[in-house]
């Protein structure tokens, strides 16, 4: 056999000769494109150890509560974590607009992805379970939770676990929403998503006077209910309420009724109260909701004015979403309550749960 010549018109190097050995920057995880490596949120590390989180003094922990086995309409909100950790094309430590001195949130603040809770489908109480374990030990730690929901029906088991770290103070809940939640059953089941505020009132996680609402609107729940509402102390304000009095001054109301009472509060979003013009990736859409700005606004301020306890952004059915709208929405509500804390720490005031990190 003939031995082979070598080519000599081939290079000897294809990188050489592509330009591809070039001394090209190699960027970290965290600041390359979102669409690139893990999907953690914003691409921060994924910390699931509990025994890590308080060792790095984690100050904010995202949870992920891919759960929508609760619904009453329209499903897909089990999608709504990994679409939330993935709405945003900006990555890096980002500078936050909205906040004075040129901010930049996560030079501040300790803020990891903790996971999701060890969801599996078509098992509601065990899904709630898993959501309670999940928030207790992430809070138990001393970081704030936020958690990304998930049908509304998580704000049960992730608001108590909360109150639960936090005996024997008490914990309000700052609530955005179409609808008040707080239902005595949906068809019979107790634990569906228009349940969950009638149900930490009851298990006495949650004092109903404690509770404030905005945003309710549309043609539920019925009377019967709004009577044993107000029964419970509880405070709302209706969207025909922030149509003639503005945005503005009924979410500084509604600070102040949060601040009354209270140690500390949890904040929770349900899309559905923006208008479904600007975020329909949502199961119960109600039209004549808030602007998306309001919305954002009002978490900047509530989030600044109040002591976080722990957050929640649910309801995204990114199946029924257009373009990312709706969970790019829930994203920036995510920052900007991100941005509030920061702002606090950066003026020397406490973002984590100290009493809890002491103890342990």
């Amino acid at each position: 056999m003939a031995e082979r010549r070598p080519d000599r018109s081939r290079p000897t190097s294809f990188a050489s000769h592509n330009g591809w050995d070039g001394d090209f920057e190699v960027f970290s995880d965290f600041d390359l494109p979102v669409y690139v490596g893990p999907s953690t949120f914003q691409k921060l590390p994924w910390v699931t150890d509990p025994a890590e989180l308080r060792s790095r003094g984690v100050d904010v922990a995202i949870v992920g509560a891919p759960f929508d086995d609760a619904v009453s309409h329209r499903p897909g909100a089990r999608f709504g974590p990994r679409a939330i950790r993935e709405a945003n094309y900006a990555t890096g430590s980002l500078h936050s607009l909205q906040q004075p001195g040129y901010l930049e949130p996560f030079e501040v603040l300790n803020v990891v992805d903790a996971g999701d809770a060890n969801i599996v489908p078509a098992m509601l109480e065990r899904g709630h379970a898993m959501v309670y374990r999940k928030v207790h030990e992430v809070a138990a730690t001393g970081a704030i939770p936020i958690i990304l929901g998930g049908d509304h029906s998580i704000t049960w088991p992730s608001a108590t676990a909360i109150a639960e770290v936090r005996r024997p103070g008490s914990i309000g809940i700052v609530h955005f929403d179409a609808h008040a939640d707080t239902a005595p059953e949906d068809w019979g089941q107790l634990a569906g998503h228009g349940t969950p505020m009638r149900r930490l009132i009851e298990s006495g996680a949650v004092k109903g006077r404690n509770f404030v609402q905005v945003g309710l609107r549309g043609y539920w729940p019925p009377v019967n209910v709004f009577e044993w509402m107000q029964e419970q102390g509880m405070r709302w304000h209706f969207m025909r309420e922030i149509e003639e009095r503005g945005a503005e001054a009924v979410v500084a109301d509604a600070i102040g009724e949060a601040l009354d009472g209270p140690d500390a509060v949890y904040l929770s979003l349900d899309i559905d109260v923006i208008d479904p013009g600007m975020a329909p990736g949502t199961g119960t859409p109600e039209p004549g909701g808030m602007l998306t700005r309001e919305v954002l606004r009002a978490i900047r301020q509530i989030v600044g004015a109040v002591e976080l306890a722990g957050m929640d952004v649910v309801e995204v059915s990114p199946p029924y979403d257009h373009a990312e709208t709706t969970a790019m929405a829930a994203n920036r509500a995510v920052l900007e309550a991100i941005g509030a804390l920061a702002a606090k720490k950066a003026a020397g005031r406490t973002v984590r749960f100290e009493r809890v990190a002491a103890a342990r």
